[in-house]
């Protein structure tokens, strides 16, 4: 196994229908994060541009075609937990049998449908900032938490509502306050000390706005182009990052970790994002 520069553990922090249009309002807390680390802002979802089969190919680690997922799938029943495609969770699960795990998620179906259940997950779904409040209390009973999953939803229920694109300032705000949002998480990391040996990733699961103002789903740049970006050790301030897809995620969190990447993903680290060197397997 390999581990990035002694990674200790992961957060993965997201928020929904975002795309790539933090470009084009005030993010501050993400801005500042990112510039620690690499960030693209020409990251690709997974078709359809949808928020089930986006989250399933982040967690999962493979196309949609391959999990299954889809928002009634993920809404009606759980994902099965001997599928030939894990979740990050269930490869972590396995290899740190006692490890803290927990997702917490605005939008229920990701934690009712695409996080495996009945392997000692910490689940909470809740509104956005209620959401953030918990991981907070979370993070201070449980600072040695081994992965972490966070999914914020007003981007894209604003986006639905009023519009997606830089010509929205409802879509617009909503990703403002998400960033707002995401400043008291990092902040929190931060006084607790986690983010020395933590790697973090930033991302959106999809756009919108693209083939209807109000909706995604299609291959059309403003849904399928996404910021993604991450932060932690042996990561240099303006790290490039080539190509990459969102279902690279998985890849790139369990290689932090020491994980093996399980030859059934579609998932890969893109080249140079980690420097890697030998660490032991219950590091």
């Amino acid at each position: 196994m390999s581990n990035a520069n002694a990674v200790s553990r992961v957060f993965i922090l997201g928020m929904d229908g975002a795309g790539s249009f933090i470009q084009h309002t005030a993010t501050p807390v993400i801005d500042a994060f990112l510039a620690k680390g690499a960030v693209t802002y020409d990251a690709q979802a997974q078709s359809p541009t949808i928020s089930a089969e986006c989250w399933g190919s982040v967690l999962h680690g493979v196309v949609p075609e391959k999990h299954g997922l889809t928002n009634e799938v993920a809404a009606s029943e759980p994902y099965p937990t001997e599928s030939p495609y894990p979740s990050v969770f269930r490869l972590a699960r396995k290899a740190w049998p006692e490890a803290k795990l927990a997702s917490f998620t605005s939008w229920s179906p990701i934690n009712d449908g695409i996080v495996e259940d009945g392997i000692g997950i910490h689940k909470e779904s809740l509104p956005d900032a209620d959401l953030v409040q918990a991981i907070q209390n979370y993070l201070e009973q449980n600072p040695d938490v081994k992965l972490l999953f966070m999914q914020l939803d007003e981007p894209d229920a604003a986006g639905h509502k009023h519009g997606y694109g830089p010509d929205s300032p409802e879509y617009l705000n909503a990703i403002k306050q998400n960033d707002a949002l995401f400043g008291q998480v990092l902040g929190t990391l931060e006084r607790l000390g986690l983010l020395e040996d933590s790697l973090v990733v930033l991302l959106t699961d999809h756009g919108g706005g693209g083939d209807d103002k109000f909706s995604h789903g299609s291959d059309h740049p403003m849904d399928k182009k996404v910021f993604w970006g991450c932060v932690g050790p042996g990561i240099a301030p303006g790290t490039t990052i080539g190509e990459i897809s969102i279902v690279d995620t998985a890849a790139v969190a369990a290689a932090a970790l020491g994980l093996d990447i399980p030859d059934a993903w579609d998932a890969a680290v893109p080249a140079g994002l980690l420097q890697t060197r030998s660490m032991p397997e219950n590091a």
